[in-house]
C-alpha cells in the first residue's frame, strides 16, 4: 500500500508525528534531530513541521484514520 496515494499520505503523517514526538525527548533530539542537512535533515524538517503545525497534523491524522477505517 506504500505505492498508492493514501499509503504515501499515511506514511508521511506517521513520519511527521513520530519525528515531532522524538523532538520532545532530549536525548533523542540531540542524537537523531541534530543534523539539518542530508538524509537526517528530513527527520529534522518533519519534526519542525509537526511541532509548528501540530493542529493541522492532528486534524489530518484524525481524517486519515477515519478514511482508512471507514471508507477504505
Amino acid at each position: 500500500t506504500v505505492y498508492s496515494l493514501d499509503g504515501l499520505l499515511v506514511f508521511g503523517l506517521l513520519l511527521v508525528c513520530t519525528c515531532a514526538y522524538l523532538r520532545k525527548v532530549p536525548r533523542l533530539k540531540a542524537w537523531l534531530l541534530s543534523e539539518k542537512r542530508g538524509v537526517w535533515g528530513v527527520f529534522y524538517k518533519a519534526a519542525v513541521i509537526g511541532t509548528r503545525l501540530h493542529v493541522a497534523v492532528a486534524v489530518s491524522c484524525i481524517l486519515m484514520a477515519f478514511y482508512v477505517l471507514v471508507v477504505k
